[in-house]
């Protein structure tokens, strides 16, 4: 399926705006141009990146008829305003994750952009890794009996100095939470959708580790390493570095997760294991490519990411034949496309993350620091209960 006849804008030129690029040329998708957060930075950026044209600002990129969809990839405070422009624009859009600062902005958005017509998504790409869809398909076939209990970490130590920096240290910027909002979002919604059960209820320790960072005077890019010889500024930390987190889900399961952002050696480790009452299955985005099976009354198993040997949900997404490994960025890849064809043929279903879902995250990490100021357990406040 070509999707050469779909034009994207993408705002934001950091990290992550650069892997939406990416990941949408390997589609096909004519990536008509960019806004970064100055038009200096973002062509500085552009020359450097070979990325297209650079609008001045996102005005001008909404202006240009020829853009389809845009692509929200810029510091999370300015996710809210952005995507009612691009909605008001009559764009269909796709946002990084957390879709805006509170639940009331994220509730907003999921109106607005069901009144519009258009076509919403966050951009929780971990799903996205096929054997993460394998687990979800084989949880809902009954495979390994009741889902009883949900472990795992998100684990990273690019925040482990205190000369470590970027925007996401800074709350006005980044919101109350950080790792939490930044990481911990991603295995939320990952546990959320492999299970098929929504979270109800938490009870959250939350930690700052690094209580005073120091950092250059201008921006700090995601996992940049800060030169110590030029004159840093001291600052006070109030964000989470870390975090303990217990979970009750729908139907009586379980779950524990450990979040960390200044854990050495683990520059970007995702684990997460489901216990059923016959079988398990354990996943690791170190070894994105098996899955683990547990049984107690014969030998474990180990599947591969093979289109021959997975649940056709899996199999839709899988990019290469089994044995040549995809990993990170074909989960971007991937999303995308379920994205592009719904935008092809938007009478079916979204068999991708939307802004639902990204408002649905939103109301369990409130919950998280609710029950973090309070030490108790604490419901996750849906509109319907």
């Amino acid at each position: 399926m070509s999707f050469a006849d779909i034009r994207a804008g993408v705002v934001g030129v950091g990290f992550i705006g650069l892997a939406h690029v990416e990941a949408l040329r390997r589609l096909g998708v004519d990536v008509r141009g960019v806004v970064g957060s100055s038009p200096e930075r973002a062509r500085a950026k552009a020359e450097s990146s070979a990325l297209p044209r650079v609008y001045d600002n996102l005005d001008e990129l909404l202006a240009d008829p020829e853009i389809d969809v845009v692509h929200v990839a810029s510091p999370n405070h300015v996710h809210y305003d952005q995507v009612k422009q691009v909605l008001g624009a009559g764009k269909h859009v796709v946002c990084e994750k957390p879709l805006a600062l509170d639940s009331t902005q994220t509730a907003d958005l999921v109106s607005t952009a069901k009144a519009a017509g258009l076509i919403n998504a966050v951009c929780f790409n971990l799903r996205f890794y096929p054997l993460c869809h394998q687990m979800r398909a084989m949880i809902a076939q009954g495979t390994i009996g009741e889902p009883r209990f949900l472990t795992g970490a998100y684990l990273q130590d690019w925040l482990l100095l205190e000369t470590d920096w970027n925007w996401r240290l800074v709350p006005s910027q980044a919101g109350e939470l950080r790792a939490v909002a930044d990481i911990g979002s991603h295995w939320l919604d990952l546990a959320g959708f492999i299970s098929g059960r929504r979270i109800i209820e938490v009870m959250a320790e939350l930690h700052t580790f690094v209580p005073t960072r120091r950092h250059p005077p201008g921006p700090v890019e995601s996992f940049a390493v800060v030169s110590t010889n030029e004159e840093l500024i001291e600052e006070s930390m109030s964000s989470d570095d870390a975090a303990s987190v217990m979970l009750r889900f729908e139907g009586g399961a379980r779950g524990l997760v450990a979040i960390s952002q200044v854990a050495a050696g683990r520059r970007n480790s995702i684990t997460l294991e489901v216990d059923g009452s016959e079988s398990a299955l354990a996943w690791s985005s170190a070894d994105p490519e098996q899955l683990w099976i547990g049984h107690r009354g014969r030998p474990n198993e180990l599947l591969a990411r093979d289109p021959a040997l997975v649940d056709e949900t899996a199999r839709r997404i899988i990019g290469y034949p089994g044995g040549h490994v995809e990993g990170y960025p074909d989960t971007f890849r991937a999303l995308f496309g379920e994205v592009y064809r719904h935008i092809q043929d938007p009478s079916g279903d979204a068999t991708y993350p939307t802004f639902a879902d990204g408002h649905e995250v939103l109301l369990v990490t409130e919950a998280i620091a609710q029950s973090h100021r309070t030490q108790t357990w604490t419901n996750v406040k849906r509109s319907e209960t």
